[in-house]
Order: structure tokens, then C-alpha cells, then sequence
């Protein structure tokens, strides 16, 4: 571990408001490749969003008409894709969305949904996991009516802090060292750093003593278990499509590629803590099982994430709402269809087809939904606006998939036929499927139909996207 005096200062990335022009809120941003310095002495070449690595956080607010102009200034196609929002589908940033190379896309839309914390990234066919690894991510905060109303945590980089958690592998040069065997593309990227907001040995000096942290895990494979090493609690207020009912009391929380969470930190001044990642607790339904655990470690290793070192006078904070949010529940008695779905992957033999196959385009073959790999000629189903359904995910492999939806936010019905845990209990568009496992959730389909353009459903560890487990939906 560094020294203490070694550690660098955490990068907080800009806040972007967007610009009015004629009544609309408008965003520029610009793919860009980019070379930066994580090791000393070291340069990356990176790729980023209006700056070398990851780009700024963009402030959305409900009830505004939105611009967001993507300039694409690689040498490659790309996409981006706004990651939990309730946007049109051919706003969405899905992998037909494609920018070529010197090209530009402008998708407008109304932001109407909860506050919460999102984030966009590339969505690109077959190499999402090689953009979104090189940087191609960012965080983004949308804020409603209840947003000035709450005593939360709100001023932005002082006492509302993002934090885009993500682990890399570095070769001796410092580049970054993608896929290099077929296990990383079975097991996903795992990486031995860690870079918070794209700092390397993070340290954060609160001047209050409340914090509230927007976590999201950026990882492209890895599951975080967030805790403290002196084990205090702190209080969850939100999951990934926003506020949830009321606060939660955790010491640790897991937390798989895609998903976030918002958890509010009581500091006391001039007494350090760190924020660290624990391995998964023994027995977890979360663990790798079998010849899959053989491959990789997993998610059983301890790291610490971001040195936290108050100041010695704290501003004094309001006390966190009892109450936060009302979400109305849907009724599964409304669903018109229950949709099975199955996640499985191809072992042995067919394993050599892997590897570098997304940098080729040629697609999967070893991941699978219902045993089909994603094909974009294919839409799998065709769903009907303004109705609800229940989908029900099985993992029928030794490892946990993060299962994501796009359209909107979803609410968990069950786990193997259990209630979801507090943690889950709020709006999500991100589930955890260990293996053998079995979640239903409910989702409304609403506001937008479009029968030529698809949305996506996926795995997000996103070397299983590239290579197979994702499929379409349209909704009519």
C-alpha cells in the first residue's frame, strides 16, 4: 500500500448543466481519444468524453426537452448509450445507433422519470467491452421536484460525491491490457488496480459530516462488496433507478457491473476511514461455482477503493430523511404475459472460438438467452405499449450474470421465490443472478412504441454481451 502522503487527490468530474437554446436543454460531447497519466511517469492511451478518460457528470432535470449532441472524433464506430433512462428507442444508444467515425448524433427526448443516478457508456456490437474499458463513460444525475425538498446531501463535489468504480489491468508501458487469454472473455475482465473517477490510490477529504456517495460500479466484469475497514454502518437512500421508500442501515453492499446505489456517511473530523471492496461473504449465492471458480478468483479478493481523511473542523450536516420516496407497487395481476428467460454458457470445446472474436465483428456463440446468441436481425419479442409483464430470468451456469433491461426501471417480485432483501427493493434496471438462480421482476412498458427500432436486454459483464448473451425487444 502507498504511503498516505503518496495518494492522489480524487478527480471529480465536471458538472455539465447543458446550455437553453430555444427552449431546449442541449449537451456537446465529443468521443476523443487521449493519453492519460494513472502511474507516474506512465502515459495510457485512453479514450474519453470531452477529456482523455471517462467525461463529465451530465445534469439532467425532470420535466426538460433534451439535446445531447454526440460528435464521434475516433477512428472507429461508436455508440452511447444513456444507461437506465426512459428515453425513445432510437434515442436509446443501443448498438444500432451507430456513429461513424468523424459523425454525429443528436437524439432529443423529455426527461420524465424519478431522480436517481445513471450513467452512459458505449453500447457498441462486439466491442463494448473494449471501449467502455478504455474509458468511453460517464455518470449521470437526474434531478426532479423532490430534490430541493429532501435534506440529503445535494452541493455537488463537496458533499455529493460521484464515485465510478472500476478495476484495470496495466501492462510494464502503462497501457491498459485488455483480453489477453480466453478466460478473460469466459469469466469477463477482471483487473488488479482499482480507479475511482479515474484516480489511481484515491483519497477524499470530506468538509462535512455527511457525504452522500453515488456509487456505480463501472466495472466491466467485477462485483464490488462496498464497505468500510472499520466496519462503521452507513445508509443506503437510493437504488439504481432512484430514491428508495426509506433509508437502510448496512455495513456492506454488493454491488454487480451496472448496478448503483446512493448511501449517505456519517465522518467525524481527523478520523480517517477507507472504503474498501471485501470478497464476497463465504456461501454467497453471488460465488462462482464449479470449473468456472477453477478459471478465476472472482469476486473473493479485498481492495481498498478510496482513502477517506476528514477535515480537522466538519461542517455539521442535516439529518437524513426518515422518509424518502413513494413508489407505487405494481400489481402482478396486471401482467398480460410472464416471459422465461434462460442464461446459460458453452464450456469446453467451443471455447476456442472465443477470445479476440468481438475485435473480429464475427459475434458470439458461446453465450446464450434461451440458447440463441444475439443476432441483429433478430427481434425476440415484440412487446405492447401500456402493458405490464413479468419477466422471469434463470441462471442455468456456474457464474452470476447481471441481468439489465433497457426502456425503464423494473421492480423485483421475487428471489428463488423469496421476497427481494431491503437493498432491492426500490426501482431497478440491473438484477444479480447467481448461478442456479431464479428472479421475477415487473416492469411497465410505456410513453414510447416504435416497431423498427429495438431495445436491448443483456448480461453486463460485458465481454458475455460481446460475445452472445443479449437479445432485442420492440415495444408496439
Amino acid at each position: 500500500m502507498r504511503a498516505a502522503q503518496a495518494r492522489n487527490a480524487l478527480q471529480i468530474p465536471d458538472r455539465y448543466d447543458g446550455t437553453m437554446v430555444d427552449s431546449r436543454v442541449t449537451y456537446s460531447l465529443r468521443a476523443q481519444e487521449g493519453l492519460t497519466e494513472f502511474i507516474p511517469g506512465l502515459k495510457t492511451p485512453t479514450l474519453g468524453i470531452n477529456r482523455s478518460y471517462l467525461g463529465p457528470t451530465l445534469v439532467l432535470k425532470r420535466g426538460n426537452d433534451v439535446e445531447l449532441t454526440v460528435q464521434n472524433a475516433l477512428p472507429e464506430k461508436t455508440t452511447l448509450h444513456w444507461h437506465g433512462l426512459h428515453v425513445p428507442a432510437k434515442a436509446d444508444g443501443g448498438p444500432a445507433q451507430i456513429i461513424e467515425p468523424g459523425g454525429t448524433w443528436s437524439p432529443r427526448f423529455r426527461i420524465d422519470q424519478a431522480a436517481g443516478t445513471f450513467w452512459y457508456h458505449s453500447h457498441l456490437l462486439h466491442k463494448t467491452g473494449e471501449q467502455v474499458y478504455r474509458g468511453l463513460a460517464g455518470m449521470i444525475i437526474l434531478e426532479d421536484e423532490s430534490t430541493d425538498r429532501h435534506s440529503l446531501p445535494r452541493d455537488y463535489g463537496v458533499d455529493d460525491i460521484p464515485l465510478i468504480v472500476q478495476d484495470r489491468r496495466f501492462n510494464s508501458d502503462g497501457s491498459f491490457d485488455y483480453i489477453r487469454s480466453h478466460r478473460d472473455v469466459m469469466t469477463g475482465l477482471f483487473g488488479d488496480r482499482i480507479l475511482v473517477n479515474g484516480t489511481l490510490d484515491a483519497v477524499f477529504r470530506p468538509k462535512t459530516t455527511r457525504v452522500r456517495f453515488r456509487l456505480l460500479n463501472a466495472a466491466n466484469a467485477r462485483t464490488f462488496t462496498f464497505a468500510f475497514d472499520d466496519g462503521r454502518s452507513f445508509s443506503q437512500v437510493a437504488t439504481d433507478g432512484g430514491l428508495m421508500e426509506k433509508p437502510i442501515a448496512c455495513k456492506s453492499l454488493i454491488l454487480a457491473p451496472s448496478e448503483r446505489a446512493e448511501i449517505v456517511v456519517e465522518f467525524n473530523a481527523k478520523e480517517p476511514c477507507t472504503l474498501i471492496s471485501l470478497p464476497l461473504p463465504a456461501g454467497s449465492q453471488f460465488a462462482t461455482r464449479g470449473m468456472m471458480a477453477r478459471m478465476h478468483s472472482g469476486n473473493d479478493e479485498r481492495f481498498d477503493l478510496l482513502r477517506i481523511e476528514p477535515a480537522a473542523t466538519l461542517k455539521d450536516s442535516p439529518e437524513i430523511p426518515t422518509v424518502l420516496a413513494k413508489i407505487p407497487r405494481l400489481n402482478p395481476s396486471d401482467a398480460v404475459t410472464t416471459r422465461k428467460l434462460t442464461l446459460s454458457m458453452a464450456m469446453g470445446m467451443g471455447m476456442g472460438r472465443m477470445g479476440r472474436m468481438g475485435r473480429a465483428g464475427s459475434g458470439g456463440g458461446n453465450f446464450f438467452i434461451n440458447g440463441q446468441a444475439m443476432d441483429m436481425e433478430v427481434v425476440n419479442y415484440r412487446v405492447k405499449k401500456d402493458t405490464v409483464e413479468i419477466w422471469e430470468i434463470t441462471n442455468d451456469s456456474m457464474m452470476m450474470h447481471p441481468f439489465h433491461i433497457h426502456h425503464s426501471q423494473f421492480q423485483i417480485l421475487d428471489r428463488n421465490g423469496k421476497p427481494p432483501k431491503a437493498d432491492e427493493k426500490g426501482l431497478k434496471d440491473t438484477v444479480k443472478i447467481g448461478p442456479g438462480e431464479t428472479v421475477r421482476f415487473i416492469m411497465r412498458f410505456e410513453t414510447y412504441a416504435d416497431p423498427n427500432t429495438a431495445y436491448m436486454y443483456h448480461c453486463h459483464i460485458l465481454e458475455h454481451e460481446d460475445n452472445g448473451m443479449m437479445g432485442q425487444f420492440t415495444v408496439e
